[in-house]
């Protein structure tokens, strides 16, 4: 065969870079904990020194401190302008001027607020759930970042497990029902018990819940690799006997959800657990759906697939996801939820039309023409339901603008509702027939389902993990992390979705103007290029964001030497209690 230069080929090279990219990880990760550690251990000899000279402080000395910490307690009584005071500057207003101890290249954020009392059972299970869901993220956009490349270089292997056919949906069920399942349900057994103001019912159901999910993405996960699926059915590629553990997982989880809600210490059911609990009803319904049996033959099976996979979105991820922003939203901002009728209006809207939706998949088929027109209709009318929750957002954020800038968490919040309103929106104008006529069938439906999937929901879940574990930990992740975590996924998914949707617009142009189908492909070269750069991108996000949730489960608390004359005093009085200190 003659000699061949491995590293000639695109595909080698990219799966060497592949490799090198986690070794190289690894290694920065390795250099950093040594470098803290070591950093710690200086710090704790110097306070030990520290410790020693302050216990020998004379009393010249410790005048000299009290006076300093007189200077610095300072208070204006408004009569400054009339005394005749000496220019020692007792205020403390001139000493140590240019003294600045913490760096100013990264603005530092208001940490989270105190623990709330949870019982640490809860906390345990809690965290368990958000664990596993973080697992499945780095899992199933790993495969999603090599299905990415395989556009770019499609021949970078001949596996049969790692077609592109096989990979696509292990990527997708694994984020969907591994990732953001996991993440709203371990988040919905820290909100339904603080809302209802009692105990959650069970802890061991909750486990229960949990092993039967995560057996179910594992089994789904490696049938899929084998081979073994559901046939054509988008994300609904798992064989019935996995869907089913999935499902009693859910049920155990809905059977402690009411039975805690029952017990609720307040009159009213909060509108978070209103959507919470729909949504996971719903989820049942829309399973038992698709996987009836009578119902998965000829154009049934197709009318079926469009009501699932819409219904998956809108009505489970969805509508669970508002339900947990309509609690941690006035819980960030210290203010009640603008409108609660608003609320309850989108609620009962969004189950009106988004149910009717599913068929404007198939605009143009052989589905009955009325159905179409049904769908398209409810399409439209899917506006109230979004303009009345994003206002309803918006208008809380409303007088509290200024909080954005000194937290971590909120930008994720509003970015999480600038794309509710666009990128549901965007789906009502794919709905109507010349677009759908364009972008259906292209790149148009991956750009969008990753604005809303990944924009909305992957968003808002990121931003309640941020609010939620520094309390349940009481470890804060490092702010720059999470300020990397937040722009490279942000980035990269403008540059995931932009380019697809230019690109997907044309191509579908040319299918109408009767060009041959390989042009179209060939011509969508350079965009399926950027993107794997945006996947990239956003999965590097993904490995910070999982740095940054280690960090706030195992973070060791750092040595903190005493700065200003109240805490050296302080400690020399600590000292003094106690000589061993």
């Amino acid at each position: 065969m003659g000699n061949i230069n491995l590293f000639s080929e695109g595909g080698i090279v990219i799966t060497v870079v592949l490799i090198l990219i986690p070794v190289i990880v690894a290694s920065l990760i390795v250099i950093v904990r040594t470098n803290a550690s070591l950093r710690r251990y200086i710090k704790r000899k110097e306070l030990e020194r520290l410790t020693n000279y302050i216990k020998e402080l004379n009393p010249a000395e410790t005048e000299q401190l009290e006076k300093r910490k007189k200077e610095l307690e300072f208070t204006l009584n408004n009569a400054e302008l009339g005394t005749d005071l000496p220019t020692l500057d007792p205020k403390g207003l001139i000493d140590n001027v240019n003294t600045v101890e913490s760096i100013r290249f990264v603005q530092q954020k208001r940490k989270g607020q105190p623990r709330p009392f949870i019982e640490p059972e809860l906390t345990r299970l809690i965290l368990w759930y958000l664990g596993c869901a973080v697992a499945w993220l780095l899992f199933g956009t790993s495969v999603g970042e090599y299905v990415g490349i395989k556009f770019a270089a499609p021949d970078i292997d001949h596996l049969s497990w790692l077609s592109f056919g096989r990979l696509r949906p292990v990527h997708t069920n694994a984020v969907f029902w591994g990732w953001a399942s996991l993440a709203m349900i371990g988040l919905a057994y820290y909100v339904i018990p603080r809302v209802s103001n009692v105990p959650i019912a069970s802890i061991k159901r909750g486990y229960y819940s949990l092993i039967l999910i995560n057996a179910s993405v594992i089994a789904g996960s490696v049938s899929l690799m084998a081979g073994i699926n559901n046939g054509g059915g988008e994300y609904r590629e798992y064989i019935w006997p996995v869907m089913s553990l999935f499902g009693f997982g859910v049920i155990i989880s809905l059977v402690n959800f009411l039975k805690t809600i029952a017990k609720r210490a307040t009159r009213e059911i909060y509108v978070s657990n209103w959507y919470i609990i729909s949504a996971i009803m719903f989820l049942l319904v829309i399973a038992f759906v698709a996987y009836w049996p009578s119902w998965q033959n000829g154009l049934g099976e197709t009318i079926v697939q469009g009501y699932y996979m819409h219904q998956g979105v809108g009505m489970w991820f969805m509508l669970f996801n508002l339900g947990l922003m309509y609690y941690f939203l006035p819980q960030q901002l210290n203010k009640p939820i603008y409108s609660y009728s608003l609320g309850i209006l989108a609620f009962w809207a969004q189950i009106l039309f988004y149910t009717l939706i599913g068929t404007h998949h198939f605009i143009f088929s052989a589905i009955p023409w009325w159905l179409q027109t049904v769908a398209i209709v409810g399409s439209v009318g899917m506006v109230i339901p979004v303009v009345a929750g994003t206002t309803n957002f918006l208008m809380t954020f409303n007088g509290s603008w200024n909080k954005l800038t000194g937290s971590y968490t909120l930008p994720f919040y509003l970015i999480g509702i600038i794309f509710y309103f666009t990128g549901s929106l965007q789906g009502t104008a794919e709905a109507f027939r010349f677009t759908n006529l364009a972008w259906h069938f292209t790149d148009f439906t991956v750009a969008h389902s990753h604005l809303t999937m990944y924009g909305i929901i992957s968003f808002m879940l990121w931003g309640f993990f941020y609010t939620i574990v520094p309390r349940l930990t009481g470890k804060e992740p490092p702010q720059i992390t999470v300020g990397a975590h937040f722009w490279l996924a942000l980035i990269g998914l403008l540059f995931y979705t932009f380019p697809l949707m230019y690109g997907s617009t044309l191509r579908g142009l040319m299918w109408m103007e009767g060009k041959p189908f390989i042009d179209t492909v060939t011509f969508m070269g350079p965009y399926w290029l950027w993107r794997a750069i945006g996947g990239s991108l956003m999965w590097f996000s993904h490995i910070l964001f999982t740095y940054n949730f280690y960090v706030m489960l195992r973070r060791k608390s750092d040595v903190e030497l005493p700065k200003s004359a109240a805490e050296i005093l302080q400690l020399k009085k600590e000292t003094t209690i106690n000589p061993q200190a």
